[in-house]
């Protein structure tokens, strides 16, 4: 069984969770890079204001061949309680039939990730994807070897090598 590893970073966290994910589930791994400007304060309201409409944005690579992988985990940070424009975009544009699929979110306040993994369950389902599991973490405050070690324990506790046979 092959295993890839989707994600978008924002400020790292999401990044440093996948490639956690990465080396331990023995997965490849693709960043998504949101071609938008994204950084000041101005920019990460208009970004929450995208996330919440879930409006469309151009990324790198535009497109994620899906067809080697049996297992596909989907990570992304929690813009608005919503999946990041990059997200949204990625999985509009990939064939997810007959994939099983991980989701996995970061979020830097305090609140609910449902709403997030909700929305993502329902965009992959309606292409034909099956959602095995979802997690999340919360990476206020946190340091970069916090994260790493809060994966860790996710990997144990959810038993996460089981589906990929790592």
């Amino acid at each position: 069984m092959k295993t890839l590893i989707i994600y978008y970073s924002g400020s790292g966290s999401t990044k440093i969770m996948a490639r956690t994910l990465s080396m331990h589930l023995k997965a490849d791994i693709i960043g998504i890079k949101d071609l938008k400007n994204r950084e000041g304060f101005a920019n990460r309201l208009l970004s929450s204001i995208d996330a919440f409409r879930e409006s469309k944005t151009e990324i790198s690579p535009s497109k994620v061949d899906l067809t080697d992988y049996d297992l596909i985990y989907v990570g992304t940070p929690t813009w608005a309680n919503k999946p990041t424009p990059a997200i949204i975009t990625l999985i509009d544009r990939c064939n997810w039939k007959g994939k099983d699929v991980i989701l996995f979110t970061t979020m830097n306040k305090d609140g609910s990730d449902e709403p997030t993994i909700e929305r993502l369950e329902e965009k992959i389902s309606m292409r034909g994807g099956r959602i095995v599991e979802s997690f999340s973490l919360k990476t206020m405050d946190k340091s970069p070897e916090d994260i790493i070690n809060d994966t860790e324990g996710i990997i144990q506790t959810l038993v996460l090598k089981m589906y990929s046979g790592a």
